[in-house]
């Protein structure tokens, strides 16, 4: 069977691309416990993948506050995004493969998007490390107008701004809401688990690790 290219690689940043989901421990216990409770891992767990006000709701949840008002809203998040700023500066940690797979993909001419639920601040500073010229587009979970994942929309803007068809191209995600996001969207999907389980479903193809990913195996998931 001839193989096509993808029409666009659309790549998460969290988890996929950076080993960054535990770096978000930091500021989300120390909110937790500055407010007088302590994070589960349950309720961490059910943060990956998911956009700021979610994650906020998440969290007075488990401080016992289960209506937060807009104010408390953005006032944790502009706490976490600050405390998260100074994180990202640091030594940002690759996953294994994934500076590999990138250069691959922008050497191969096909386009590539970067689709992520963080805000476009912090993925500002994320792409000093990941490399801000590698991506044709960014689209981040501030700009999709409250549509983040697991809703299609972010996948779709990209698509959009690509000008291509989002049932011929491959996303590369890592987490249960990343993945539905994606699929909804009509990609075939490379799942690269992190911290979460993805369940099997349609259009998923799995691998452990992006080490060794080829652009033969791309194109594989749109032939």
């Amino acid at each position: 069977m001839t193989q096509h290219l993808p029409a666009a690689a659309l790549w998460d940043l969290d988890g996929t691309l950076l080993d960054s989901e535990k770096l978000w421990d930091v500021p989300l216990y120390e909110l937790t416990e500055k407010l007088g409770g302590q994070l589960s891992d349950t309720t961490r767990l059910a943060m990956v993948g998911t956009n700021v006000k979610v994650t906020m709701r998440l969290l007075y949840a488990e401080v016992g506050i289960t209506d937060p008002s807009e104010e408390q809203l953005a006032d944790g998040a502009a706490w976490v995004d600050r405390r998260m700023a100074e994180v990202f500066r640091q030594d940002l940690p690759w996953r294994p493969g994934a500076a590999a797979a990138l250069a691959a993909v922008r050497a191969s001419g096909i386009p590539m998007a970067l689709v992520t639920s963080t805000e476009r601040g912090l993925t500002e500073i994320a792409l000093e490390t990941v490399g801000r010229t590698l991506f044709d587009t960014t689209v981040c979970g501030d700009e999709v107008d409250g549509l983040n994942k697991p809703h299609p929309e972010p996948y779709l803007k990209a698509c959009r701004l690509l000008d291509v068809d989002p049932t011929s191209c491959v996303a590369i995600e890592d987490s249960p809401t990343g993945t539905q996001s994606a699929v909804a969207a009509g990609c075939q999907v490379l799942v690269v688990p992190c911290e979460v389980p993805v369940e099997p479903g349609e259009r998923r193809t799995f691998r452990d690790s992006l080490e060794g990913l080829t652009i033969a195996d791309l194109a594989a998931l749109t032939s």
